[in-house]
Order: structure tokens, then sequence, then C-alpha cells
């Protein structure tokens, strides 16, 4: 082995190394592991030990990570779902852009910045970083939460807002003023091109491009399959001018809805959290400490005053909008840093002589700080600002559990359920996430584990992967709905028993194809009925009857519904407006006729005699 290449070697330990070792202790601290990425590489790059002289080179590469973290979280969003979020998209992303870009132009003018140069810089900054909000959402678990879902939707116009913001750094440039007006039109023109190829090689390759590796077989093809999808959108946006990060958004959006998504997320998720990690070390090697020393004053009056001015115009925007308190004041301390996509504009305009090196400098140590200061203030903001937290002592998570049957959730419906399971012996792992519940099932003998079901490395740890049965037993649709969509593709060995909220929600879940679903309240409310006849004098043997021929003719109805969507058989309800309601028949299609005339006439004859 070469000098040279050992000398690699030494470097790519050295990475690994510094990762391995501080952010565990920073975790431990409760400090958050980006801020210890961040003080990893801070120690390790040109400005700490120097075993890295080129940190750009690093963040270049470690921006696959923001990448792929982009293209897991696109997965999650179901072109539906997305739709429903335009609002927060178009109408909240622009407000607070908007209201965030004006204010902290006017906060770089009273550090004495021009004009033109304060815009830049508030630009930049309005700019959040996508790669340390997503993982202090993670980490916290409120990704999927309305109140995490309108900060994604931020996020995702903000990157949008990358594009528009390079055109006009270059119509800002004094050497170029109108003199490359048909360029820009020929770049917005490849841009939107490259969205939509992407769009149509999204929707009407990528899903037989899966299917015909799935029954290959082969399951190493399949990552580099999903490496393939990630790195090419990211590359095809990349040539449009556009952000990779975007493209490989749009390509996890568009397999949201394919049956292998988990199996492409499962491939994704070691290569995302390595070079995501990485992302964050390189940012911490790019922080100058020789621009900061020389610029110290400045600098520490400039990375307070951005990230209150922007702290400040967040949290207005947010409670105009509708949001309380809290979660306003939570979107202000989490989003109050500039982002990665600083990086590249205020490149951009160093390059077009908008701005001068030492400024770019500046501007670009503002911004690093206030992302390593971002889980320092999201500590003290939880410290300072109470929250209704329940203390998880004494109960035990979900971790190497393995039973004949899973059981999901354990309120009312899950305790009763689950007697028939434990009468019989029957090996019975239970999960829930209220733990004052948990507690309380402790003092009647049952051991209940915490866990998320919703999640798949949850329901893993629960020994779902072994379970000849699973029995969901939440009381919310959503999470439901959740937990089906990754038993049915992560565990298929085990037979799937579903409470249902409604008929609707049975409907759904029959065409999802589980085993068993019953609507939590049908089967007690018949029996309710039943008893309300016994009280009224009704025989035992005739109440039992009516309970049988209600069960009948629901299964009837539903069966309609099945073929002709919900109310198509709503003419087997009993009514209280004009008596029972007989079982509909077809219409006759011509008029009924006499077919015998003299024998109705003798019969009437007869009548008219016996009365």
């Amino acid at each position: 082995m070469s000098a040279e290449s050992s000398t690699e070697l030494v470097k790519v330990v050295a990475l690994l190394g510094a990762a391995v070792v501080v952010v565990p202790l920073f975790r431990r601290l409760g400090l958050g592991s980006v801020l210890g990425y961040f003080v990893a590489g801070l120690a390790i790059g040109p400005f700490g030990f120097g075993w890295f002289s080129d940190p750009q080179s690093i963040l270049h590469v470690a921006e696959l990570g923001v990448v792929m973290f982009l293209f897991v979280i696109g997965l999650e969003m179901r072109p539906s779902h997305l739709w429903s979020l335009r609002k927060e998209i178009f109408g909240l992303g622009t407000a607070q852009i908007v209201t965030c870009a004006a204010v902290l132009t006017g906060v770089a003018m009273l550090f004495g910045y021009r004009p033109q140069i304060a815009f830049i810089a508030a630009a930049g900054f309005v700019l959040t970083s996508t790669a340390v909000v997503m993982q202090l959402l993670a980490e916290r678990g409120d990704l999927t939460l309305p109140s995490g879902q309108k900060i994604v939707s931020i996020l995702l116009f903000e990157d949008l807002l990358i594009v528009p913001l390079l055109a006009l750094v270059a119509w800002m440039a004094p050497t170029q003023a109108g003199a490359h007006e048909g360029s820009r039109w020929v770049g917005v023109a490849i841009g939107a091109g490259a969205i939509v190829g992407l769009v149509v090689v999204g929707r009407y390759l990528l899903n037989p491009l899966f299917r015909i590796l799935a029954e290959a077989k082969a399951r190493e093809v399949m990552t580099a399959a999903a490496l393939l999808v990630v790195l090419g959108s990211a590359l095809l946006m990349q040539l449009g001018g556009l952000s990779m990060a975007m493209g490989a958004f749009l390509a996890g959006v568009l397999l949201s809805e394919s049956t292998f998504r988990h199996q492409i997320e499962a491939d994704i998720e070691p290569f995302r959290g390595i070079l995501l990690g990485l992302f964050f070390l390189s940012v911490g090697m790019a922080l100058d400490l020789s621009v900061v020393v020389a610029n110290w004053k400045l600098i520490a009056l400039l990375v307070p005053a951005m990230m209150a001015a922007k702290a400040l115009c967040i949290y207005a925007v947010a409670r105009v909008m509708g949001s309380d308190h809290r979660q306003a004041l939570d979107r202000g301390v989490l989003m109050a840093q500039g982002g990665e996509f600083a990086f590249v504009l205020f490149a951009a305009a160093a390059s077009a002589g908008v701005i001068d090196a030492p400024i770019n400098a500046n501007l670009t140590a503002v911004v690093v700080l206030s992302m390593a200061l971002t889980p320092l203030c999201m500590l003290v903001y939880r410290h300072l600002v109470k929250e209704a937290e329940v203390s998880t002592d004494g109960v035990e998570a979900a971790d190497g559990l393995s039973g004949a049957v899973l059981v999901i959730g354990f309120g009312r419906f899950g305790q009763v359920s689950s007697q028939s399971l434990l009468a019989r012996d029957v090996d019975v792992t239970i999960i829930d996430n209220d733990i004052e519940m948990i507690r309380s099932a402790a003092d009647f003998g049952f051991k209940v584990y915490y866990g998320d079901g919703t999640r798949l490395d949850v329901l893993r740890a629960s020994g779902a992967e072994t379970a000849a049965a699973i029995a969901v037993c939440v009381d919310d649709r959503g999470a439901a709905d959740r937990i089906v969509e990754l038993a049915m593709h992560a565990f298929p060995q085990a037979k799937l028993l579903v409470r249902s909220y409604d008929r609707e929600h049975s409907l759904s879940l029959i065409h999802a194809g589980v085993d068993f679903q019953i609507r939590e309240t049908f089967e007690s409310a018949v029996e309710f009925g039943r008893a309300a006849l016994l009280q009224l004098g009704v025989e035992e043997f005739e109440a039992d009857l009516v309970a049988q021929e209600i069960r009948r003719r629901d299964a009837e109805r539903f069966e309609l519904e099945m073929a002709g969507g919900v109310g198509a058989g709503v003419g087997l309800l009993y009514g209280n407006t004009a008596g029972p309601k007989p079982t509909p028949f077809t219409p006759p299609r011509r008029e009924s006729r006499t077919l015998n005339p003299d024998a109705v006439a003798g019969a009437g004859q007869e009548g008219d005699a016996a009365r």
C-alpha cells in the first residue's frame, strides 16, 4: 500500500473516529447529535488539529446526505398528501420568507452593509437549514405531526426558492447587467424541462423497473437501483440548474405509492445516516476561525441579531396564520438559523462580483455559527419553556421482544380483546405509547412496553418479524392505516387483525388486504339493542333473531358497499320516518298484466260471499 493511499485511509478513520467518540458524548450530555458533529468537524478540520485541509471537497460529497434525507421524506409524502399541504407550502411559506427577507435586509443594513449586499445576506439567511431542522425534528419524533408537517412544507418552498435567487444574483452582477437575458430564460426552460422529465420517468418507468428487479431476487441490485434513483434524480435537477435535494424529494414523492417504497427506504437508510453525519462534520470543518477572530465583534453581534430577527418574524407569521403560542415559539427557535443553500448563494454572489471575498467569508461564518447554535438554542428553549412531559421512569421500551401475537394499543378495546388470548396462555406482546396507561396497566398485572407502532423499527423491536398475528387495537384511524401499510409489506407471515373506526375505514382495510377487521362499536351496539328489546318484554329467542337479522343485513349492506362504495346498501337500514324499508329489488321492465282474468273474478266473488 502506497503512502498516499495510507494517508487517505487515515483521513477516513479520523472522520469515523471523531463521529464515534464525540457524537455519543454530546447525546449523553443532552446536547444532541447535530452539535456533536459540528464540534467533531471543527476539531479535526483545518482550524482544529488540521487533519483535513480542504473541507469543501468533503462538503460536496456530504451534500448527498441531505439529498438522501429529502428522498426519504419524499417517500412519506404521497401526492395527495402533498397537495393537501399546498396552502402551507405556498401560503405560509411565502408569508414567512417575504417577511423574514425584508426584516433581515434591514438588520444587515444596520450593520453597515449596502442595500444590495444586505439583501444577499438576508436571502442566504432566510434559507433555513433543511439538514439541521429535519434531524432535530426526527430526533424528537415530530416529523409526522401537523406542526412538523408545516415546517417541512416551508423547507420545501425554501428549497425551490434557491432557483430564482441564483437567477437574481446573476442579474445583479455588474458585468452581466442586461447582457444575458436570453440565456437566463433558456436556464428557466431547462429547469422546467428537467422537472417534467423527472415526473414522466418516475410516473411510468420506476415501478416497472423495481418490479423486474424484485423478480430477479437480487437484494444488492435493488439497493443499487435505489441509489441510482436518488443520485440520478439529483443529477438531473443539478444539470437543470435546480436543487439536488429537490430532485431527490420529487423522486421520493413519485415512489411514495409504490409497493416497494419500504424496501427502498430500508436500502437507503444506512447511506443517508452516514452521509448526513458527514455533512454536519464538513460544515464544522468549514468554519474559518481566523475570519471569526479577525471580525469577532461584527460576527458576535450579527449572529444573534439575525437569529433573533428571523425567530421573531417566524413567530409573528405563525401567530397570524393561526398557530398557538407554543407552536409558533417552537417554530421560531427551530428555524432561526441560516442553511446549507446559503453557501451556494454566497459563492455565486462572490463569483459574480456582487460581494467580495471578505464579506463572503464573514457571511459564511455567520451562517455556520447559526447552524451550530440552533441545537443549543433548542436546549435552552426546552429548559425555559416547561413542557408537560410525563416521566418515563419505570417504563420499559420495546426492544428485542418476541411473542406469538403482537398487540398494538392497550386501551379499552385492546384490554378486552387480549383476554381471549391470555385465557388460552397465548404468548402475547403488548406495546403502547401512553405512559400513564402503561403504568396503570402494570397495577393490574399487565406488562406493556413503550413503543410507537407506526414506526417500522419499533415493530421489529417488538417481535413483529416472528409474530403469527398482529392485532392493531389503536384508537386512531391514521395510525392504524400506517401500521397496516408497514405490516403488509414488512411482515407478510403475520395474520393482520385491525380495529376499524367506521364503515368507510372497514372498506379501506378490506381493500388493503387485512385478514380480519371489526368496527369498534358495532358488536357492542348490536348487543345494546338486543338488551333494550329484552327490557321491553320481548322474548329472548325473538331478541336473538332480531340481533342476527341486524348482523345479516349489515353484512349484506357491506357486500353492496364493497362493489358500489359507501351508501350503496343504504336501503337495508331500518328507518323511523316511513316504517321499515324493504330490501331493494330491481324494478320491473314492463307493466304487469293478468294472465287468467276468469279465475281472478271468481276469487273476488268468493271473497265477497265470505264477508
